[in-house]
Formats: C-alpha cells, sequence, structure tokens
C-alpha cells in the first residue's frame, strides 16, 4: 500500500488561506473532524468523504469544550504519530491534517489589548473562562436546544454545545463542501445536521455507517480502556440491539430487553432509548410494526468498569401505530 505525504497545518489562519486557495482552483473540500486515535471507524469516513470531494481535510483536535469539570480530558487517549501512519497508509490518504494547538487560543487579541498571551508550555486555555482574567476566555456557544436534551445530553449537560461550538468553528476555518460524521454518534450527527440547516452553512453533512469490530463491538477510541474481561461483557450491547431489531414489536418490550441484556452482563446503563431518526423524539409504549413508514434507531450508552461506551440500532421499516 504506497504510503502518501500528509500535510500538517497547526496554524487557523493557514489552514483557512489553504482551503481557499484549493478552492479557487476549483477544487471540492471534504472535511473528517477527529478527536484523533484514529481507527477503522475514522477511516472508513475518509473513504466516505473521498466519494463527495476531491480533497480531504481531517481535524485532530480533543475538544476542552465538550468536556465538563467532572470529565478528566487528559486521560483522552491520543497517539498523533499514529494516527499520521495511518493517514498516509490509507489508499489514497488525505491531503491535509489540521491539528491546532488550542482552538480556543486568542493570544493575538489579547497582545492587542494589552494582556498577556499565554505560553504554549502552559498548558491548554480553558474555553470556559480564563481563569487568570483579562476578559478573553471563550464565551461564545452553539446550542440546538431540542435536539441536544435527551440521551447523552441528559448525563453530559455541556457536551453538545462544546461539540456544536467547535465543529462551526472548524466549518469557519476550513470552509468544507462535504463534512463526514459517524452514525455512532448518532446523536451529535442529528446535532450537527440541524445546526447547518438552522445557521445556513454552505457544508453538506454526510453520516456513515457505524463500523464494528468483527466481534460486534462498536468501534471507539475508548475501547482501549477496556480489560479484556469488560470487553466481553460489552458485547451485550450489540447483541441486545441485534436481537431487538429482529425480535418483537413494542416500544417498552424492547428497551427491556435491551436493558436486561445489558445489565445481566454487568454493565450499568445510561440510557436505553428508542427514538424518531430524524426528531430524536422518545417513542413510548407504542406498539410499532414492520412494514412501512418512517424510522427510528435505538440508542444506548452504558458503562462497563470506568469506561461509558454508546451505540445504536436503526431500523427503517417502522410504522408507528
Amino acid at each position: 500500500m504506497a504510503i502518501r505525504e500528509t500535510g500538517i497545518i497547526r496554524n487557523k489562519e493557514q489552514m483557512r488561506n489553504w482551503t481557499r486557495s484549493m478552492r479557487a482552483q476549483g477544487k471540492t473540500i471534504g472535511l473528517v473532524p477527529t478527536m484523533g486515535y484514529l481507527h477503522q471507524g475514522h477511516l472508513s469516513l475518509i473513504a466516505e468523504a473521498r466519494k463527495h470531494a476531491q480533497l480531504i481535510v481531517v481535524s485532530i483536535y480533543v475538544n476542552p469544550g465538550q468536556f465538563s469539570a467532572n470529565e478528566d480530558l487528559s486521560t483522552y487517549p491520543s497517539d498523533f504519530q499514529g494516527d499520521i501512519e495511518k493517514l498516509q497508509s490509507t489508499p489514497d490518504g488525505v491531503d491535509v491534517v489540521f491539528n491546532p494547538y488550542n482552538m480556543y487560543d486568542y493570544g493575538e487579541e489579547r497582545e492587542r489589548s494589552g494582556g498577556k498571551k499565554r505560553e504554549k508550555e502552559e498548558g491548554v486555555v480553558s474555553c470556559l473562562e480564563d481563569e487568570r482574567g483579562g476578559g478573553f476566555g471563550h464565551e461564545t456557544w452553539i446550542r440546538v436546544e431540542g435536539l441536544e436534551k435527551g440521551m447523552c445530553g441528559k448525563s453530559r449537560p455541556v457536551f453538545f454545545r462544546g461539540v456544536a461550538t467547535v465543529v462551526a468553528k472548524l466549518f469557519n476555518i476550513i470552509e468544507p463542501d462535504v463534512a463526514v460524521f459517524g452514525k455512532k454518534d448518532y446523536q451529535q450527527w442529528r446535532i450537527i445536521q440541524r445546526m447547518v440547516r438552522d445557521l445556513d452553512f454552505a457544508v453538506k453533512v454526510i453520516g456513515s455507517e457505524m463500523i464494528r469490530d468483527k466481534d460486534g463491538l462498536a468501534m471507539s477510541s475508548r475501547n482501549v480502556h477496556l480489560s479484556p474481561r469488560e470487553r466481553e461483557q460489552a458485547l451485550s450491547i450489540s447483541r441486545s440491539l441485534f436481537e431487538a431489531k429482529k425480535g418483537k414489536n413494542i416500544c417498552s418490550e424492547l428497551r427491556r430487553s435491551v436493558i436486561e441484556s445489558i445489565e445481566a452482563a454487568g454493565g450499568k446503563i445510561d440510557y436505553v432509548e428508542i427514538v424518531d431518526q430524524e426528531s430524536l423524539e422518545a417513542i413510548n409504549d407504542e406498539e410499532i410494526t414492520r412494514g412501512g413508514g418512517g424510522g427510528v434507531v435505538i440508542c444506548v450508552a452504558a458503562w462497563f468498569g470506568k469506561v461509558r461506551l454508546i451505540d445504536n440500532m436503526e431500523i427503517d421499516v417502522l410504522q408507528h401505530s
């Protein structure tokens, strides 16, 4: 497999200048946003983006804006050199990796106003507030108010405002024609779609199908933190979802069967919800009949040890009755 050299850009203005120069040449740009520690699921997003754009930008940035105070940002897995090697080894490679040091660093504005610019060695600036004063902390957030309320939004109240805001920043910097998101993060994908619609971003948002390991576990950068025993237990999520897809047709029974399967394997449920695929509104205690109509999606979040895993299963041929 050929190794393709991949350009790395860390500066926001340089990134913007590169994409604008490419667009001036008539090239189309595809963006695949990631937080790094890439696996085959991420690479499948790149392959999907190649179908829709001539040039591909992959962003690698662990976004502090989506972590609350009780979530340890420092434990998120990272292997930047390994990520670059994986990207270079993909069949068509990628054209640019955008790896900013800090998307929320407004040092130039601070300098112009007489404040002190924070050096890289001092660590990531909090995007919730600038604790050392000066009035230059990040204050502007995007919220997709309806879609963010349920599921992951219940236990992670700042998560989706952080996601929507950093994606909007990426869109404004890179100005892609197409952006690809994995359907494993189903709620996130729908939130970004709605943000793009509501704020008139000139970006086509594509949802790419979930990639699973051979044993059925949904690929995730967090899987590395599972012990062998916890990984075996976590397979109860995908097994219960596949069983639910071919089994009962009453929402409450579907939910109960998934919950019982995961808990029996030792998992701790965060949520199991059956929701409309587009509105993400819960469908509770309604009989659903296979054979036509709109679709639903069964969404799951569960803990195995200290690892929180999410998964989902679309059921496209359902009719609520």
